[in-house]
């Protein structure tokens, strides 16, 4: 509904995301995207670069939003709601002004958008906000109007995946390590200031609350990766590697890496978990398995989630599901929420 409580007709849906290589030549380009106007060091971009041309130069989310899009279609069709499913990237093709552009021109005039960002953020809410503002902005007077569904970090059909895959993961361990194994789950770490402006870090931690309750874990830590910028300025930590070695002193021998602030296994995942955290565990003779993001195959649930989410927006009176203690997220983000800082 909107502000006077009038129900409103949706006629499509967009998944927006990130975006990412998909293949070496791609890799530099679409860094400079990433980083435009940030003054990034010529060497950490090398850098970073080289993390992409590990894995050939091809970022997986893209694969992984393409599957993303065609179930989401399908759960859509099933349910009866057989809107049309587009999908724009922020930093690579297909670019979000693109889609939008493409759904103008195939007569769309107002959409729901889901990103692949499951909490609130300034990355993972507010700056998507501006990115589908500034698509229609680009594309003019004819783009459709845009709707970002809520925050879905406590949903069931993203919490209980998350538990089967870190239960998964357990069984992964051999068999002696896995009743004191230690449960430490990982997200992008931000900015203090930042991270001061949201409720990025109580929902993480309701998450990951609920996630070790349904795996039965009574032992876990909230750990970060990811992190990018200056050393000067203070980030949220502890860094997961830092988390690693700390847990190693105090005797723990084994731990599942649970990554719930990620909705796919893309290149964060994969570089910084798969290959980093996965060598500082090698040298502390640590055990280690990574549970698996509920998007990345995708999970069935995770897409009928999605389903749902549309379907709140959709039909007047659906259930809104949430779990824990944070209550439902609004459809809409109040003005000025998840400030760059």
């Amino acid at each position: 509904m909107d502000k006077l409580g009038m129900t409103l007709s949706y006629d499509a849906v967009v998944i927006v995301s990130f975006g990412g290589p998909e293949g070496p030549s791609d890799v530099e380009p679409f860094l400079a995207n990433v980083t435009a106007g940030r003054d990034i060091p010529a060497e950490r971009l090398a850098a970073v670069a080289q993390q992409y041309l590990h894995f050939g130069g091809v970022s997986p989310i893209n694969a992984q939003c393409r599957r993303l899009r065609a179930a989401l279609a399908d759960s859509l069709e099933a349910a009866g709601h057989g809107l049309p499913v587009y999908w724009g990237n922020r930093n690579w093709s297909p670019y979000l002004a693109d889609t939008v552009a493409e759904m103008a021109a195939a007569g769309h005039h107002r959409a729901l958008a889901v990103v692949t960002s499951a909490y609130s953020s300034y990355s993972g809410c507010r700056q998507y906000l501006d990115d589908i503002e500034s698509a229609r902005a680009t594309v003019g007077e004819g783009a459709p109007a845009i709707d970002k569904l809520r925050a879905y970090y406590d949903h069931p059909g993203f919490v209980t995946p998350f538990v089967d895959a870190v239960a998964a993961a357990r069984e992964r361990l051999p068999r002696e390590a896995r009743a004191d194994a230690h449960l430490v789950f990982t997200a992008h770490s931000i900015p203090e200031a930042m991270a001061a402006g949201c409720d990025y870090q109580r929902q993480l931690n309701e998450t990951a609350r609920l996630v070790a309750a349904g795996a039965g874990f009574d032992a876990w830590t909230m750990a970060w990766q990811s992190r990018s910028g200056s050393p000067s300025v203070p980030w949220l930590e502890p860094d997961v590697n830092d988390c690693l070695a700390d847990l190693s002193l105090r005797g723990v021998e084994a731990a599942v890496l649970a990554p719930i602030g990620f909705v796919t296994d893309h290149m964060e995942v994969m570089w910084d978990l798969d290959v980093v955290a996965a060598r500082t565990a090698d040298g502390l003779g640590m055990r280690l398995a990574r549970a698996v993001t509920p998007g990345t195959e995708p999970d069935r649930r995770f897409v009928a989630m999605w389903q749902e989410l549309i379907a709140e927006r959709l039909v007047p009176g659906t259930a809104r599901r949430a779990l824990g203690r944070l209550g439902l997220r609004p459809d809409a983000c109040p003005p000025g929420c998840c400030p760059l800082r």
